[in-house]
Order: structure tokens, then C-alpha cells, then sequence
């Protein structure tokens, strides 16, 4: 899990349960000014989420070599030093009550991204990234009583039995890795707002980070112990460490102050699109027409829940570490 989807998924969650009242300093939405810093958060996003993906097909590319848990360890020890430098956690000041969470999102943070990863390398890039989305989706759809809601978690959850529909071909451990990834992925949007109460700034999942990082130590040792990783599985796993953690993490952190809150919601759509898109182009991951029909069905439950959640004009709060 990419830590910048992680992010982007509060915000999703957040969406339909409240609106945020512009603060002073931010852009007027009619201002040329507005319009320029938009585009430009727009671009960021794209960006961020075409990264995102890119890295996750990078790191496909070294489950040969050193599996994916080989890959999860080297991205989490990049990511661990990526936020602790971002957030610069001050882990001794903290409380028991503030370790609590931090330590459960540490768990969700190295669930999150073995089981997504190895959906990847069963089920294919597009469909396990697609499966995962179901996560932010499910927690944004539940926080609201609206009927346009529940026709769009009924769509969603149609289109999800679509993709995990029996077949001689199915792969259950995949499918079942893909929803694990997207259950880790709600309860990363919960959790990060009892951390986000707790822990100033961005302190708490650079913390969680860094613990994430750590429990993979021994289990990278016994892997590559194992299995000697070749500077080529290594260089992949890095990258994809950079790719899909790095660039999104500050690209979003960028992109949120630029614009609306639902618009970040709406290009979160583009995510399961540009994963298929990538597997396909970067790793030959062709899928049928059912699968595309199902992963526009999920996309197109997002569209329509972000767009009937906020007023035009709404603005996301200013983020940053």
C-alpha cells in the first residue's frame, strides 16, 4: 500500500460525512489564480497515481526473484525512511495512549501491502488494485444514508462479485488476498483518524511506518538468507519503494492543498483504470471485457458518490507534515 493511496483514502472517507468551510488564505474558485493551482493539483494527482502504478508493476517484475514478500520488505524499508524524514516523528515523547494506534496502523501498514502484493502476483495488477479500491469506497459509501449511496454500493458490490466470480480459472487466494488489502485499507482510514487525534502533524504514520519497517526486518533476513536477492530484484523493490510510496506521498501531500476535496476523491477513480492500463501495457496483463465492465462499475460507484457528496465549491483542509 502505498502510503499516498492510504492518505488519499482518509480524504475519500471523509468526503460524505462532512464538508470543509474554506479557510482564509484559500484560493477563490472562480480566481484565475484558483484555476491555475488546480490544474496543476490535477496534474499532480494523475501523476501521483500514475506513479503509484508504475511501481506496483515494477515490483512485479522481481516476484521471480525474491517473492513478494522480498519486495514488501525492501518498499517498506524505503518508505520507513521516506516518511520518517517527512514526518520526523518524536517517538520518545510519545504516550502509551498515542502508541496504540500507531502500532495497529504499523500492522495495517505491513498487512496492507503483503496481501496487496500478492494479489498482484496471482490475479494481475489491474484486478487486484481495482479489488483493493472496494476498501475507501466501502467506508465512504457506509458513512452516509443516502439512497444514491446504497444504489452505488449495490453496483459496487455487484461488480465485485463479477471479478470474484467462481470459474475453474479462479485464483480464490488471489481474490481473497485483493479484498484482504481493501479491508486493511478501511481500517487504515479508521485508524488514521484516532492517529490523527493522537499524534501532531504527520508523527503518526511516519511512525507506523518506521514500526512496519522494522518487523520486516527479520523477515527480510530469513528471506534473503534464503534466497540471495540479485542487484537487479533489489534495484526493482527500491524502486518501486520510491515509485509507489516516495512520489505519490508528497505529490498528494502537494496536490491537497490545490484542490477541492471531491476532485481528489474523483481522481482516486482513475487508480483501478490506470492499474489495468499499466499491467497491461507493462507487465501483457490483458483482461476480458467482463473484468473492464466490472472495474467501470466500481469506478463509475466512486464518480457518482463523490459528485452527489460535496457541493461544487468545497475545499479540501490544507495538509501537510
Amino acid at each position: 500500500m502505498h502510503f499516498a493511496n492510504a492518505w488519499a483514502g482518509r480524504m475519500l472517507g471523509r468526503m460524505t460525512t462532512q464538508v470543509q468551510e474554506p479557510r482564509i488564505g484559500d484560493a477563490v474558485p472562480g480566481d484565475a489564480s484558483a484555476s491555475s493551482g488546480r490544474l496543476v493539483g490535477m496534474a499532480m494527482m494523475f501523476g501521483s497515481g500514475l506513479s503509484n502504478q508504475v511501481g506496483a508493476a515494477v515490483a512485479a517484475q522481481a516476484f521471480p526473484m525474491i517473492g513478494p514478500a522480498g519486495v514488501v520488505a525492501v518498499r517498506q524499508w524505503v518508505a520507513a525512511a521516506v516518511l520518517a524524514a517527512a514526518g520526523r516523528p518524536r517517538l520518545r515523547s510519545f504516550t502509551w495512549a498515542q502508541w496504540r494506534p500507531v502500532l495497529a496502523l504499523a500492522a495495517v501498514f505491513a498487512t496492507m501491502n503483503l496481501s496487496l502484493y500478492t494479489a498482484i502476483d496471482r490475479i494481475g495488477l489491474g484486478l487486484a488494485v481495482t479489488l483493493e479500491f472496494l476498501g475507501p469506497l466501502s467506508v465512504a459509501l457506509a458513512a452516509s444514508r443516502r439512497r444514491v449511496d446504497l444504489v452505488c454500493a449495490l453496483a459496487a458490490g455487484a461488480a465485485a462479485v463479477v471479478l470474484a466470480r467462481p470459474q475453474p480459472s479462479t485464483d480464490y487466494v488471489g481474490i481473497g488476498s485483493g479484498l484482504l488489502a481493501a479491508v486493511c485499507w478501511a481500517l487504515y482510514i479508521l485508524l488514521n483518524g484516532t492517529v490523527g487525534t493522537r499524534v501532531p502533524g504527520a508523527q503518526g504514520p511516519a511512525a507506523a511506518a518506521v514500526v512496519s519497517g522494522l518487523l520486516y526486518l527479520p523477515v527480510g533476513l530469513v528471506l534473503f538468507v534464503h534466497r540471495a536477492p540479485s542487484p537487479d530484484a533489489l534495484a526493482h523493490a527500491a524502486t518501486a519503494g520510491v515509485l509507489s510510496s516516495a512520489l505519490p506521498f508528497l505529490a498528494d501531500l502537494l496536490a491537497l492543498r490545490r484542490v477541492p476535496a471531491r476532485f481528489f476523491g474523483l481522481f482516486m477513480s482513475v487508480n483501478p483504470v490506470l492499474a489495468a492500463l499499466t499491467g497491461l501495457v507493462v507487465l501483457g496483463q490483458a483482461l476480458g471485457r467482463v473484468e473492464w465492465a466490472a472495474i467501470t462499475a466500481i469506478v463509475a460507484a466512486n464518480t457518482v458518490s463523490v459528485l452527489a457528496a460535496t457541493p461544487p465549491h468545497a475545499v479540501a483542509p490544507g495538509q501537510g507534515p
